[in-house]
């Protein structure tokens, strides 16, 4: 695992880029997610409240920034994501995740840096925006 004094205020983590949001991927994170709003599952549904087509879940681009942060700590190293929804992730996005380190400090003798986090479509609109805290050895 990366180290307290390895990290540096304004360090970027690398990357996260994921494959097109498919109808498959909406279906599949119902499943696993349990929120099976039809919003991000039935067409007919979503054309009915005025939407064009399905739209992602939330939390699916949340989960992606899980994945981010999980590709640079272990799990357990992260105590806190704070995040705000910031648009709609339409139908066939690529989300990208981002992160860079704001901040390094210690509290009860334990050591942390707060990252700000980010997922943006392939168009560079932001769907999420927030930080983490995550504590390092």
């Amino acid at each position: 695992m990366i180290g307290f004094d390895e990290v540096q205020v304004g360090d970027e983590l690398p990357v996260l880029q994921t494959k097109a949001i498919s109808r498959t991927t909406l279906a599949l994170f119902a499943g696993a997610s349990g929120d099976h709003n039809p919003m991000h599952i039935d067409i007919d549904f979503a054309k009915k409240a005025g939407m064009n087509d399905v739209f992602a879940h939330g939390m699916l681009s949340v989960a992606y920034l899980g994945r981010l942060l999980t590709g640079w700590v272990p799990q357990s190293a992260i105590k806190k994501i704070d995040v705000r929804f910031t648009a709609i992730t339409q139908l066939f996005a690529e989300i990208t995740c981002s992160a860079i380190v704001k901040e390094k400090f210690e509290r009860d003798g334990s050591k942390f840096v707060l990252l700000l986090i980010d997922a943006k479509d392939q168009n560079g609109d932001i769907k999420i925006s927030g930080s983490a805290e995550i504590a390092l050895t």
